[in-house]
C-alpha cells in the first residue's frame, strides 16, 4: 500500500512542481516552504520557523534575508518583545502564492475531468482521512509525543505480520 501510495504521490507531486516551476521561479523550495509557513503564522518569530522549516537559526535567518530582498517578506519589531522579529507576506507574496494556488488547481481539474465521479469521491474521503491522521501526528509532535517519523523519513512496511513499522531515512 505504501508503495503504490508514494508512486501515485509521485504524479500529484508532478503536478505541484509544475505549478510550482511556472509561477514560482525566481523562489527556491525552502524559499516557498518558508513563505508558507509565514503564510499560515503571520507573525512568526525566526526561530519558530526555524523549528518548522526542519533548518538550523542561522540558515533560517539567511533565508529570510533572501527573501526580504526578494519582496516576499516584511520584518518587524516584535509586539511584546521589541529584541525579537516578526515575520509577515508582502502583497508581492500574497500574490505570488493565488497565482501558485489557481495554477494547482486548474492542473488538477484537468486530472480530476478524467476520472470518475466514484473515484473523485473515494479519493476525497481517503484524503481527508489522510490530512486529519497527518495532522493529528503534528500535533502530538507539537506537544513533545514522540512521533514514528520525521522530515526526511518514511515509514517502511513491516518485515513480518504484527511487527510495527519502522523509520528509515529516505
Amino acid at each position: 500500500m505504501a508503495a503504490a501510495l508514494d508512486e501515485a504521490a509521485g504524479t500529484l507531486l508532478a503536478v505541484w512542481e509544475a505549478a510550482r516551476e511556472r509561477t514560482t521561479s525566481r523562489l527556491s523550495g525552502a524559499q516557498l516552504r518558508a513563505v508558507m509557513v509565514v503564510e499560515q503564522h503571520d507573525g512568526i518569530n525566526l526561530r519558530r520557523l526555524a523549528t518548522l522549516t526542519d533548518m538550523l537559526l542561522s540558515s533560517a535567518s539567511r533565508l529570510c534575508d533572501r527573501l526580504v530582498a526578494a519582496g516576499m517578506l516584511e520584518r518587524e519589531p516584535g509586539r511584546y518583545d521589541r529584541r525579537e522579529i516578526a515575520l509577515h507576506l508582502t502583497p508581492a507574496a500574497t500574490r505570488l502564492l493565488a497565482e501558485l494556488r489557481a495554477d494547482r488547481r486548474h492542473r488538477l481539474d484537468g486530472i480530476l475531468a478524467g476520472m470518475s465521479a466514484e473515484g473523485r469521491a473515494a479519493l476525497m474521503r481517503g484524503m481527508r482521512e489522510f490530512d486529519e491522521v497527518a495532522r493529528r501526528g503534528e500535533a502530538a509532535a507539537a506537544e513533545g509525543w514522540p512521533v514514528l517519523q520525521s522530515a526526511g523519513e518514511r515509514l517502511a512496511e513491516p518485515e513480518s505480520p504484527g511487527e510495527p513499522p519502522v523509520a528509515r531515512t529516505a
